[in-house]
């Protein structure tokens, strides 16, 4: 009798092992001749040489299955130890990779598509737009595919800490504690995509890094996806400080709403500073994207519309050319 361990380095094991390891007692069925013990991300396989060739080739295919698709069906699992093909639905539209139990993460909009078809052609992209048209969530879905598929070896998700209307001195807790709220909107989309087990251990070991702007200072981010988010609240020398980390295989996405800055008043927003002097640069791309772009809750775009005329009405009011009186002087 031979031992042999299988390490499942790309799938999840609680989606390969299934709920109280449902999968690997199905294998146990399947592939009656050999002995299975299932620890973590490892599973021990005792039996004649020949049995264990023919295991270790389908579990390298079951675990291809559970990485890509974030689910592993006991349909699914006797259909690849039969030889059969594992899944026969097409794939839809604009699929960007599937998450959290299969379910696909696709380019909805016009404007999605274009980052998404940007992100092969350029290293930095630009993605302007309001709440909700998902320019965030297609940026860290790109990433995610990225790491998937090992064009990269690492995720970096930043955010400038400028808080609106509050003050991280006051907020209870050491530095992470006070840090992580602003995070957690990327938080929620990566826990969309990669399932709790993974996504622990990418953030244990670094492979998924999410850290405020002022931590990029002095490095260098080779072999990368890196994303700023809400870099509408960057400084002119903040998003300058950001934009020189990008270093070798690494690709940039800049995301931003012009309407959202939380700046003084007596600061430029960096977003728009750097836009206006990058334009133009070769390797550079711009998605503005809009109020037909917003895929959250109907009401979204009617308040977004609604601040839309009425910051108009007030660039009207205040503009000394339509004022009353204007043409006595």
């Amino acid at each position: 009798m031979n031992e042999s361990t299988y390490i499942l380095e790309n799938a999840d094991p609680v989606v390969f092992c299934g709920v109280n390891n449902s999968n690997i007692r199905l294998l146990k069925v399947v592939f009656p001749k050999i002995k299975l013990v299932a620890r973590g991300n490892m599973i021990k396989a005792v039996g004649d040489e020949a049995e264990l060739a023919l295991f270790y080739d389908k579990m390298t295919l079951l675990e291809k299955h559970a990485a890509e698709f974030n689910n592993l069906p006991e349909a699914t699992i006797i259909d690849i130890v039969k030889g059969k093909t594992s899944n026969n639905d097409p794939l839809p539209n604009n699929l960007i990779l599937h998450g959290l139990n299969g379910k696909p993460i696709t380019a909805r909009t016009p404007n999605q598509q274009k980052l998404v078809a940007d992100f092969d052609q350029n290293d930095l992209m630009f993605a302007m737009g309001p709440a909700g048209s998902g320019k965030t969530y297609t940026a860290i879905a790109l990433a995610v595919r990225a790491l998937k598929n090992k064009q990269v070896r690492k995720i970096i998700l930043s955010r400038p800490a400028v808080e609106a209307g509050e003050k991280l001195g006051f907020l209870p807790g050491d530095m992470k504690d006070k840090i992580d709220p602003y995070l957690q909107p990327l938080y929620d989309a990566l826990e969309d995509m990669i399932p709790p087990f993974k996504l622990k251990e990418y953030l244990e070991t670094h492979v998924i890094q999410i850290a405020p702007l002022a931590f990029m200072r002095g490095r260098t981010l080779s072999d990368a996806v890196i994303i700023l988010d809400e870099a509408q609240n960057t400084t002119t020398q903040q998003i300058k400080m950001f934009l020189t980390r990008l270093g070798f295989n690494s690709k940039m996405i800049i995301t931003g709403d012009s309407t959202q800055i939380d700046l003084p008043n007596s600061k430029q927003s960096g977003l728009l500073h750097a836009m206006h002097i990058l334009r133009g640069v070769k390797g550079i791309s711009f998605i503005e994207f809009d109020k037909k772009d917003i895929i959250r809750h109907k009401l979204v775009s009617r308040i977004v519309e609604a601040y839309e005329r009425f910051d108009e009405y007030e660039k009207k009011s205040l503009d000394p050319s339509t004022s009353p009186g204007t043409a006595l002087q």
